[in-house]
């Protein structure tokens, strides 16, 4: 299969990433380079111009979903909040967006995991989990606070994984109580 008019080569690259991920959430990452390239619409030769290895496509995956994750929290600090803990909040908000929580959420920490049992991801959801270590503890809160709030926050996110369903105004409850354990 040759290269499809009219796509970039950013829009093939991103084709590949969202069919990895899909093809990954299924299979595990035992999933083939060759599915994942038929999935993205691909030679294998296309995916790997893109990818020389299966190892760099699951970095590549995983820094993707990462660094969406972080954007995604950076576009949740309220502009307004100039208090100590705005960033913990952004986080709050972001893992209990009930839009997220539908699906989005489960599917992200599903798939993170996954990734994270190939070595090659390993090193960097490590690096992924000190930056949010130093970052969280910057931002003014005593860590028995931060650690504590974030860790319900996480687990609520991934609750659903594990069969557990809270209705949206649970949610809305669990998420006031975290976040004014911010700010007493």
């Amino acid at each position: 299969m040759g290269r499809v008019n009219g796509r970039s080569a950013l829009d093939t690259r991103r084709q590949v990433l969202d069919a990895a991920a899909t093809t990954i959430r299924k299979l595990g990452p035992a999933a083939s380079l060759d599915l994942i390239a038929r999935t993205a619409g691909v030679s294998k030769g296309g995916l790997k111009y893109h990818f020389t290895s299966k190892d760099e496509l699951f970095r590549a995956l995983a820094n993707d979903l990462l660094e969406g994750f972080r954007e995604e929290v950076a576009n949740n600090v309220d502009p307004h909040d100039q208090e100590a803990g705005r960033f913990v909040r952004a986080y709050v908000r972001t893992r209990m967006n009930p839009a997220a929580l539908a699906g989005e959420a489960r599917d992200f920490s599903a798939l993170v995991s996954l990734l994270s049992t190939e070595p090659a991801v390993l090193e960097l959801a490590r690096a992924d989990a000190t930056w949010w270590d130093e970052r969280l503890a910057a931002d003014g809160l005593p860590e028995r606070v931060y650690s504590v709030v974030v860790a319900a926050a996480d687990g609520i996110s991934c609750s659903a994984a594990w069969g557990s369903e809270h209705s949206p105004a649970e949610i809305e409850r669990i998420t006031g109580y975290l976040l004014d354990l911010t700010r007493s």
